[in-house]
């Protein structure tokens, strides 16, 4: 009797373990399954263009994305929610270095490049602009619009970002102040979708925003913008002409004649070839960086034809 028992309870031992096993193995294929994705909100338009494109395709998947900003982004990847983050920088020494320590080795995979736009309100007259003008702005130094032109009304620069931990306040600081710190009449809207509305409804506005929230998605030449905004075009020098202001089309990305570009990463960390592998693959290889080319963006490997016209 003693020894049936003592049989019994090792056979419920086993079957709980078999279950927990169960339990906590991955299910998710490179094809199949479901999990979610950490993704900069500033890229939110091209990514949902990718996922619903990777679903019609593969109907045993399912992305969801989970949009924030930067700094959010990352800590989603390094505190594992998530083995893939869309990004527009690589980890840094210290965030790989922790990755490492938990035996997880980050890849970063280039799929793009972006651009930021600076758009105003159609009432707004002034279309063009330098990067030393744009500085002054960001730091507090020109404050009115008559400032950068006389033909422009005496109102005030009302410069609106996204997200205070967005990737777009890092470039702002990074590359076009070079580290100097931003005025403190600055605002956020905490999306880049409120930032397209506060814009198209103050004359004002001066609104700083990833290029493919801009891109008109119905237009495949991508030379065209939405239409209830406009959005300037950026010189490298201070007094900023037709001739040498240039849109963030995207031949003009790809000349490098557009001043203000960024790359965009997909971080991979999942130890295993899942689901998250499987996106990525997608994201880099010719499919996704065919839709990459129709948004707008410049893809990493989709070579880009340029014709000129007369």
């Amino acid at each position: 009797m003693k020894r049936t028992l003592i049989i019994s309870l090792l056979a419920v031992a086993f079957l709980a373990a078999c279950n927990s096993k169960k339990q906590t193995e991955p299910d998710d294929t490179p094809t199949s399954g479901v999990i979610a994705i950490a993704a900069d909100e500033s890229l939110a338009p091209i990514m949902q263009e990718e996922i619903a494109v990777f679903e019609s395709i593969y109907k045993e998947a399912g992305i969801v994305p989970r949009y924030s900003g930067e700094t959010e982004t990352i800590n989603r990847l390094l505190h594992d929610s998530t083995w893939l983050a869309v990004t527009t920088r690589t980890l840094t020494q210290e965030e790989t270095a922790y990755m490492n320590q938990k035996k997880l080795f980050p890849k970063a995979v280039r799929v793009a490049t972006d651009a930021i736009a600076l758009i105003i309100n159609r009432q707004n007259r002034d279309s063009l602009i330098g990067m030393p003008a744009l500085k002054d702005i960001l730091t507090g130094k020109i404050r009115s619009w008559d400032e950068l032109s006389a033909r422009n009304p005496a109102m005030p620069v009302e410069v609106v970002f996204d997200n205070p931990n967005s990737s777009t306040v890092r470039y702002a600081i990074d590359s076009i102040c070079g580290g100097e710190k931003l005025s403190g009449h600055l605002q956020a809207e905490q999306s880049n979708r409120a930032v397209l509305d506060y814009v198209s409804k103050t004359p004002g506005a001066l609104g700083i925003i990833g290029v493919n929230w801009v891109s008109n998605p119905v237009d495949s030449t991508s030379m065209s913008f939405i239409d209830n905004i406009r959005v300037m075009a950026v010189s490298r020098y201070r007094e900023a002409t037709s001739a040498n202001s240039f849109k963030p089309y995207q031949a003009y990305i790809a000349l490098g004649d557009y001043p203000m570009t960024r790359p965009v990463y997909l971080i991979l960390s999942e130890p295993r070839m899942g689901l998250a592998s499987g996106f990525t693959s997608f994201v880099a290889g010719d499919r996704g960086q065919r839709i990459i080319l129709k948004s707008g963006l410049l893809p990493a490997t989709q070579p880009l034809r340029i014709v000129n016209i007369k």
